[in-house]
């Protein structure tokens, strides 16, 4: 008879060949069956939305909304219906709302905003205020498709600002406002592979640990990619991982049949920024030996890291930049990302290389769009395929998720003492901080960690605490993801495996964002107390029988 441990262990290997948020969801329940045999309240750090909110853009929001309808109502008022707000003289009339309304919550803020446009940017007023009050309304497609006039100019200043730490050199880029950061991912993939950037079982890299949906779209049949790992695995001289990629690991990418580069930058789950000299290793390789290399960067958590400066400025011709407002602003149910693509770009360079057989082909996809589809930009296809072309009159994110967008992007602008990044910032390192006092561990400053999650090699712990006998023992005889299930069976604790993320296999990610501070020390504190679990069994194995 198979003993119940062999069992058990069966069953584990069997969840660890699906999705670590997947895996979540059976954590969930567990934790949850816990949570109702004891007083233990469900600590679910699996999450990656913060539990912080930017509360002034929101509150402008709804200030801009209540202008909106009113204007609506001057125009065509029939009880519960309204008209459409009109545009000559909008400008004065939003100046004397603001006056007349100074008390309510986000007027002021407001009225900075809209001078912002005017005064730093140079907008007509009643061409920026209408764009605002109409699009928020929501009762029009947006126009332009791909993203609203105006808005895109304050997005466009706000991701120069944090992605690129305001390097005016950098040539002009344009932005698509895309459904965040996972519909960015959709498009970019259909896209390439639709045009003939990336044909089915072409190679491509990605740097990992990296968020899972990276991993599992390439193997998906119609792409079938071929992946080439580029790890992060330097350690310390303790011993420790710093999540950064040796010269070795990024040496892979001199290979040319290599035809693109994946990454999330800083990581996830180790939320640790590339380091500018491994930047500048790949900046050599890509202009060395392979100056066709199409590079993606999702850099979500690059508001967390000081000066942090995205690929989209160190490679911008080669680089298309993917970032979402969830995380940095708490916006994960407003769904607000971009796409950011520099105005001269190797994709729209590969387009015109394209075998004539190839560029028919594509005329023909495109042909309803313009009289000459073979000179639509590539950004302008990723707006079309988004809507499977045919319906590219319909295209866009909603005009009210831009506006909300571009209150975020203004808000950051205008935060000139960085007030607000400051507290994000300090939330998840003093998060980090109790975390690590609770596994007994000393809290490493590194200037590359953003904090927001983080990634833990049980391992490396082990190694370190009780030498190379107890690692073997915890290898030989458990499952990487044994002790997920303790932690939720016994402390009602989610958390994800990092082996989902192709991170060492004895690794958990923790999300530094989304529960209070004193949780952390209780993850802390339970996390220590079940890896001393397994150092008793192993100890009671060690002792000589009688």
């Amino acid at each position: 008879m198979r003993d119940h441990m062999t069992e058990n262990r069966e069953m584990e290997r069997a969840y660890e060949g699906i999705s670590p948020f997947e895996f979540k969801n059976e954590l969930i329940q567990l934790a949850k069956d816990q949570e109702k045999k004891s007083a233990r309240a469900l600590l679910d750090a699996g999450r990656g939305n913060p539990n912080w909110t930017a509360a002034t853009p929101r509150e402008a929001f709804f200030a801009l909304g209540l202008f909106a309808v009113k204007e609506s109502r001057e125009v065509w008022n029939e009880g519960d219906l309204a008209g459409q707000p009109a545009k000559h003289g909008i400008a004065a009339r939003l100046r004397k709302y603001i006056g007349e309304h100074s008390e309510q919550p986000g007027v002021e803020w407001l009225g900075k905003f809209i001078d912002y446009g005017i005064e730093q940017c140079g907008f007509d007023p009643d061409a920026w205020v209408y764009e605002l009050t109409d699009a928020i309304m929501g009762d029009n497609y947006p126009e332009p498709d791909r993203m609203l006039n105006y808005v895109e100019r304050i997005v466009h200043d706000y991701v120069l600002q944090e992605m690129a730490q305001s390097d005016t050199s950098i040539r002009e880029f344009d932005l698509f406002a895309v459904e965040g950061a996972t519909a960015a991912m959709c498009y970019i993939f259909e896209t390439l592979h639709a045009n003939g950037l990336l044909t089915t079982g072409d190679r491509i890299a990605l740097m990992v640990p990296i968020f899972p949906p990276y991993i599992e779209i390439p193997q998906l049949t119609q792409y079938n990619f071929e992946v080439i790992e580029i790890r992060a695995t330097e350690m310390t001289e303790q011993g420790e991982h710093t999540w950064q990629y040796p010269d070795s690991e990024l040496e892979k990418l001199t290979d040319p049949s290599i035809k693109a580069l994946f990454l999330v930058n800083p990581s996830n789950p180790p939320s640790v920024a590339m380091r500018p000299e491994s930047k500048q290793s790949l900046v050599s390789i890509v202009k060395r030996h392979n100056p066709t290399l199409m590079i993606i960067s999702d850099d979500v958590y690059g508001t967390f890291v000081d000066d942090y400066r995205s690929l989209m400025a160190d490679l911008p011709y080669h680089t298309i930049g993917v970032y979402s407002f969830s995380k940095y602003f708490g916006v994960t149910g407003w769904r607000l990302g971009v796409i950011s693509v520099q105005r001269e770009n190797i994709f729209d360079d590969l387009l015109q290389q394209l075998p004539i057989e190839k560029k028919v082909q594509l005329k023909k996809r495109y042909a309803s769009l313009s009289l000459h589809p073979e000179r639509l930009r590539f950004i302008d296809r990723l707006v079309a395929d988004s809507r499977q072309v045919a319906l590219n009159h319909t295209a866009g994110l909603s005009t009210p998720q831009q506006v909300q967008m571009a209150m975020f992007a203004g808000f950051a602008l205008l935060d000139h003492e960085r007030n607000y990044r400051k507290l994000t910032k300090e939330i998840c390192r003093r998060r980090k901080r109790l975390l690590m006092k609770g596994l007994s561990l000393e809290f490493r400053e590194d200037p590359y960690d953003a904090a927001y999650y983080t990634e833990f090699d049980l391992s490396e712990w082990a190694f370190h605490h009780y030498g190379a006998g107890f690692t073997e023992f915890l290898t030989k005889n458990y499952e990487p993801i044994d002790i997920l299930l303790r932690l939720a069976r016994k402390a009602s604790i989610v958390l994800l495996n990092g082996g989902g993320f192709h991170g060492p296999n004895w690794s958990i990610r923790v999300s530094l964002a989304n529960l209070p501070d004193d949780a952390y020390a209780i993850i802390g504190k339970e996390l220590h107390h079940v890896l001393e679990e397994y150092v008793v069994v192993w100890q009671g194995q060690k002792q000589p029988t009688s």
